[in-house]
């Protein structure tokens, strides 16, 4: 992990589905010498240019059509942004969110809280929603 000491870890909870996914990588691929997922044949380091590559066809089986020309997920380091973002977006607490990612809260909420695809329009239901709540009658306690 980039600024941390050797050896430093943490704790980011997967889903069991993830979970079940890198075991099976794992069993089916085994890992480099050094531990990494993803290796060349030889067990050296892949190129970038391999990264791009491949990162590019994914993208494009991925997104639908009107998309793939935007900049969302244009570079394999932006699922870190969209992972941060949709945990933030889900109301997950920033202090936890940035424990999780090794950042302060600060550069979480400066970096991360503005790479959503579509945020107006999840922003703009959810405060209808709150606004349509005050639009109900209180429920009598009289039976």
């Amino acid at each position: 992990m980039k600024n941390r000491p050797p050896g430093d870890t943490r704790v980011v909870p997967l889903p069991p589905y993830l979970v079940a996914l890198w075991r099976e990588h794992v069993a089916t691929f085994g890992t480099a010498d050094d531990g990494r997922l993803f290796f060349s044949e030889s067990g050296r380091i892949l190129a970038y240019t391999t990264y791009h590559r491949v990162w590019h066809e994914a993208r494009s089986l991925g997104l639908p059509p009107a998309l793939t020309s935007t900049p969302l997920a244009k570079r394999p380091y932006d699922l870190r942004h969209s992972a941060l973002s949709t945990w933030l977006c889900a109301g997950a607490d920033p202090a936890e969110v940035a424990q999780r990612a090794g950042n302060s809260v600060e550069v979480l909420l400066s970096r991360y809280a503005k790479c959503l695809y579509d945020r107006q329009s999840i922003n703009n239901q959810r405060i209808e929603g709150l606004l349509s709540s005050y639009d109900q009658p209180p429920e009598s306690d009289v039976a």
